[in-house]
């Protein structure tokens, strides 16, 4: 009888976290072509879902959608979910009482941010009540809290009480990206200029990096900005020294016009002290793009030697480097610290877990 390992795909209809509903996609194709001998991997679903993970043998689409999942799942009520092994690539997980050693009924969580303890600010109140909600029934009722690096498992630590149970899993770029054969096209259609940097972060931390850009006079794009955004990011751009014309805020893409941005960059800054997995800045190393990143906690996890980890006051001497002698060593750095994740990878360490378990 084979042993299957159930992944929630909560974001396979409604797409609420564009990143961690890829993530999900692309973990759940990594726990297929990892998965053990006599091991097999399900799925669960809300409602109305068309899952196309080649190689899941069973998907369980629940009697209700996403947003009535949240809520009944807040609140413990896990109707037609079912036992076994089940990992959430996310918050969104069936958290109910459950018995590991007699009926070898698993559940593991992740989480790869901490914003809602951290960094509310941006967050909606609903969104930041929900997170800590669904904290508190993992530390109830969760077998492991998976997050994404050493410094976030420290930081979780602090804030709930899981002890052995934090268990660290990097993410990965996502599967084949790469710049597409059409990415000059692409960056032409969303009207980005021949030379410019990438700045990831919040408006107030990237004004770390428009400093920067406006020093070395290049331009700066923006990505992932929220709707109505744009006119917030060009104040913080003009309050450094960068004029407004010079700063490119752009929304959420998909990945081919991302890969095209991130690829025609001169470099990325990373400006984020966030306790967070930095998804663009895994993205560009992937392709071998400079970076430049805020000495914090996470990015040393991550990035490593893969880029030039600087402090605040640095960034300006680091961005003349890296547009300078210092760009060729740093793309290799970058592609050579990518080689570390991938989502294979990632499924491996969680069969390994619920192994242990």
């Amino acid at each position: 009888m084979s042993v299957q390992l159930r992944i929630v795909l909560d974001q396979a209809v409604h797409v609420v976290d564009a990143d961690q509903a890829r993530a999900g996609l692309a973990l759940a194709a990594g726990l297929v072509q990892t998965a053990p001998r006599g091991c097999v991997v399900g799925a669960i679903v809300p409602s109305g879902a068309d899952l196309q993970v080649p190689g899941v043998q069973d998907v369980r689409m629940l009697p209700l959608g996403r947003r009535e999942l949240a809520g009944a799942w807040q609140l413990g009520i896990t109707p037609g979910v079912g036992g076994g092994l089940i990992h959430a690539p996310s918050l969104m997980a069936p958290l109910v009482r459950h018995d590991r050693v007699h009926d070898n009924d698993q559940t593991t969580v992740t989480l790869w941010d901490l914003d809602a303890w951290d960094a509310s600010n941006g967050m909606s109140k609903t969104t930041v009540a929900w997170q800590k909600a669904m904290l508190k029934r993992a530390v109830r009722h969760a077998d492991a809290v998976v997050v994404p690096t050493h410094t976030m498992a420290e930081r979780l630590a602090d804030i709930a009480r899981l002890s052995d149970r934090i268990r660290v899993v990097a993410g990965a770029a996502p599967t084949g990206f790469a710049q597409p054969s059409d990415a000059g096209v692409r960056r032409q259609d969303l009207q980005l200029p021949e030379r410019y940097v990438v700045v990831t972060g919040d408006v107030e931390s990237a004004a770390v990096g428009f400093r920067a850009a406006a020093r070395s006079d290049i331009d700066v794009v923006v990505l992932d900005a929220a709707d109505g955004a744009e006119p917030q990011w060009a104040d913080a751009a003009a309050a450094v020294g960068l004029p407004e014309r010079r700063a490119h805020v752009r929304g959420k893409l998909a990945n081919a016009d991302r890969a095209a941005v991130l690829g025609g960059a001169a470099a990325l800054i990373a400006t984020s002290t966030h306790a967070a997995w930095p998804w663009r800045a895994v993205e560009a190393m992937s392709l071998g793009v400079p970076l430049i990143a805020v000495d914090t906690g996470a990015h040393r996890d991550v990035i490593a030697d893969g880029g030039m980890l600087v402090s605040a006051s640095e960034v300006v001497d680091a961005l003349e480097d890296a547009l300078g002698a210092g760009e060729q060593r740093l793309r290799v750095l970058a592609s050579d610290r990518s080689r570390a994740f991938s989502w294979a990878s990632s499924a491996e360490r969680i069969w390994a877990l619920h192994a242990d378990l």
